[in-house]
């Protein structure tokens, strides 16, 4: 987990959107990138008010991973909660 920080400051760095997206593609395994993709799609779906129950049946999710979801959303100083309010 130490490296999390590194590779978060060099992409905060970079400024290309097909560099950083071949970089997840290679690094990342197609069920990685898939579950990435698909935490990403179930914080969306969160923050617009969907229920919990409807995202589980449309993503094909568990239960508990959104309950996970849900919780990081309210969190106080919600790094999901930034990243949306500040890119959608």
């Amino acid at each position: 987990m130490e490296n999390i920080g590194e590779l978060a400051k060099i992409l905060a760095e970079i400024q290309d959107k097909e560099l950083i997206e071949g970089f997840l593609v290679s690094i990342l395994t197609k069920n990685e990138l898939k579950e990435i993709s698909g935490r990403w799609e179930l914080v969306k779906m969160l923050d617009k008010g969907i229920s919990q129950r409807k995202i589980a049946k449309e993503l094909g999710m568990s239960l508990c991973k959104i309950t996970r979801g849900s919780r990081e959303l309210k969190k106080e100083n919600s790094a999901f909660k930034r990243v949306i309010e500040k890119h959608l």
